[in-house]
Formats: structure tokens, C-alpha cells, sequence
């Protein structure tokens, strides 16, 4: 598959996933497979030993040193992604630190990434939209193409069964309203093709959000998408850059621990539902004792029960108490921690069977 110049060999995209979950050692190995592997920039430096005193520095600094080891893991294939979310503090400087740093692709969501055809034009890397909704691929395409005369490479369509934050309501979340993932696709597809036209280019689409084995895949290769996203089943590989007890939390978790909640930054989002969120249900408080103003949509200090910086951070370090286990509807189904290699060999030969070989993912 070529995208926008540069040769992606299966459509498999692994989610971005953050704080530390899908860092270098997880996209570096993904790519090398011949897919996309994806780091996940937000507080990415949080290991680094001035991130509490100086967080901005300390993450611009690990997420160049990310890129570049993922690129070594890689060995020249695939591609390596980085998943810059629009409500961070520093957007801009992140994504230009991350074209400078050679960045193949700058994946964006957690809001719209109005600027981010400006911050790419002239550089060699791809960039993509996260959407959930037609409407929002829509005004994303005409503001690209009117600020920066340019449509994006790809369009990442993140479904509701995604994990962490997610770009849908809570009360269709809780209501179990939300609009299906091919009806997404459809009506993205549709809306997409007169800028298509027009610049006479072609967006690929790639669909996430409850894509679990080789049947989901299919069918949304059947449907019309390129290819497709997948984030939890990743967090249970050997490769994963987060403790193995984050990856025991997910393997170990059952179909009721998997829940809808509410972030301190008001978006609903969904993870395991650990002694942590329990606690939390109990009234129990977890400030932080320093604010790094990652997010610019938190209210910060004790406005908010927790900081979620700081749980999801204690869940990459595999802290059960006090950690915040982001995963997608689908985690329940994971029932090993396997190696990336034999994870995408699984996906790849299930999706040709399911399509009887005559598509290739």
C-alpha cells in the first residue's frame, strides 16, 4: 500500500497509546513487520529525570530519542508514527519535533487538529486526522485545504469501542447509541470524495475502535477502508513498552471489568476497572503534588479527584493501586501475551482467510 509516497506493506496500524504504553520498543517492532508502529508522545519524557521540574524539555527530548530508536528497531520497514493529541500543552513544538525528528507519519485526535496541515506542508511526513463522525472529516478536509491547499494522507476513524478517550457522547456510550463503525466509514468515504476530487488525491481510511482478529478486519476491508487500527490487543505483546503487570491487568480482565468512565477532563473514556477506579467510587482523592500542565483542557489542583497524568503514568509503571488502565471494549478477548511477530502473522493469515485470498491486508 502506498500512502502519500512512502510504502506501508500490510494496512495495520498499531493505536498510539499513552502514558508510556506504545512507546519505541512497541512501534519499532510493529513497523518492522511491515506496519505502522506508533509512539505516543504525550508525557513521553516522564522517565526522563527533569520531567517534574521541566516537563516540556524533558519530552521533546524523549520523543526525538523515541523516533529514533524505533527507526533502528525497525530496520527500514514499515513506518514509524507518532500520536500527538491536540489538548496537550506544546502542541505545535511537539509535532514539529517530531518532522524534525523523522517522524514518517503525525497521527492527531483528541480534538481537531485544525493546524496541522500548516505544521506538515513541505515536510516529508504524512499526516492524519482522527475521526469519529463525518462531520468532523468533513470541516477537517475543508479547513486543510483552505488554509494549507492540502488533504491529508490518511484518516484514522476511531470507532465507539476504542479505548481511552473517546469521541462520542456518554449518554449515547450509556445508552448504546452510538452510530456503528461501517456506517462511519461509509458516510467519511462520502463525504471525503469531492476534495478528493478536487485536489485529485486519494485519502486512505483506516477504521479502529473494537478491531480485534482477522473477521473485523475483513469486514472492514470488505466496507471500504484501507486498512484498520488496532490498539489493546498490542498492550499484550512481549514488545510493549508498558510494565508486564499492566499487560497481566489486561489479560486477566473480564468482560464486566471493562467500563465506560468519566476523565478528569471531562471526556468519557473507557479501562479496567481496578482498585483504583474503586477508589475513587469510594471518594477517596489522588492530587498531584505537582502539576506539569500537560493537559490544556484539565482543570488541575483539587478541582478534579485525580490527575490522570499521573494514573496513567503508575499503570505504565504497573501500579495497580494507583494506576489508570486505559483498553478498548474487546480487552476481555485477550487471553495471552504474545509476541508482535506472531500477532500480525495471526491478523494477516485470519484476514486473507476470512477473505478468501482474494484481498490481501
Amino acid at each position: 500500500m502506498n500512502i502519500g509516497g512512502k510504502e506501508l506493506v500490510h494496512g495495520i496500524i498499531q493505536g498510539g497509546m499513552g502514558v508510556g504504553v506504545s512507546l519505541s520498543e512497541l512501534a519499532g517492532n510493529v513497523a518492522k513487520e511491515g506496519c505502522m508502529g506508533v509512539i505516543s508522545s504525550v508525557n513521553i519524557g516522564f522517565k526522563e529525570p527533569d520531567f517534574l521540574t521541566n516537563p516540556f524539555e524533558a519530552n521533546i527530548r524523549a520523543l526525538k530519542a523515541h523516533i529514533k530508536k524505533a527507526k533502528e528497531i525497525s530496520q527500514g520497514n514499515g513506518l514509524i508514527g507518532v500520536n500527538i493529541m491536540v489538548a496537550v500543552s506544546h502542541y505545535e513544538e511537539t509535532v514539529k519535533a517530531a518532522i524534525s525528528a523523522g517522524a514518517d507519519a503525525i497521527i492527531s485526535g483528541a480534538g481537531l487538529p485544525l493546524n496541522l496541515g500548516d505544521l506538515v506542508k513541505g515536510s516529508q511526513t504524512l499526516f492524519a486526522p482522527i475521526v469519529s463522525s463525518k462531520r468532523a472529516a468533513q470541516l477537517l478536509c475543508k479547513t486543510f485545504v483552505k488554509r494549507a491547499g492540502i488533504l491529508p494522507d490518511f484518516i484514522v476513524i476511531e470507532g465507539h469501542k476504542a479505548g481511552g478517550h473517546l469521541g462520542f457522547s456518554a449518554n449515547d456510550l450509556g445508552n448504546s447509541t452510538c452510530q456503528d463503525n461501517l456506517q462511519i466509514l461509509k458516510e467519511v468515504k462520502e463525504v471525503i470524495k469531492p476534495f478528493e476530487e478536487e485536489l485529485k488525491k486519494t485519502i486512505k481510511i483506516f477504521l479502529g475502535g473494537g478491531i480485534f482478529d482477522g473477521k473485523d478486519i475483513a469486514e472492514a476491508i470488505e466496507a471500504g477502508a484501507d486498512g484498520v487500527q488496532i490498539g489493546t490487543r498490542f498492550i499484550a505483546t512481549n514488545e510493549c513498552d508498558a510494565d508486564d503487570a499492566f499487560k497481566q491487568v489486561i489479560v486477566e480482565s473480564k468482560e464486566e471489568d471493562i467500563r465506560i468512565i468519566k476523565s478528569p477532563v471531562g471526556m468519557p473514556a473507557r479501562a479496567v476497572y481496578t482498585q483504583f477506579l474503586k477508589n475513587l467510587d469510594n471518594g477517596k482523592s489522588f492530587f498531584a503534588k505537582t502539576c506539569n500542565n500537560c493537559l490544556t483542557a484539565c482543570p488541575k489542583g483539587d478541582k478534579i479527584p485525580y490527575c490522570i497524568s499521573r494514573a496513567l503514568i503508575s499503570a505504565a509503571l504497573g501500579n495497580k493501586e494507583e494506576g489508570l488502565f486505559f483498553c478498548g471494549e474487546n480487552a476481555s478477548k485477550v487471553n495471552s501475551i504474545v509476541s508482535v511477530k506472531d500477532l500480525i502473522n495471526e491478523l494477516i493469515t485470519d484476514t486473507d482467510a476470512c477473505l478468501h485470498g482474494s484481498l490481501a491486508v
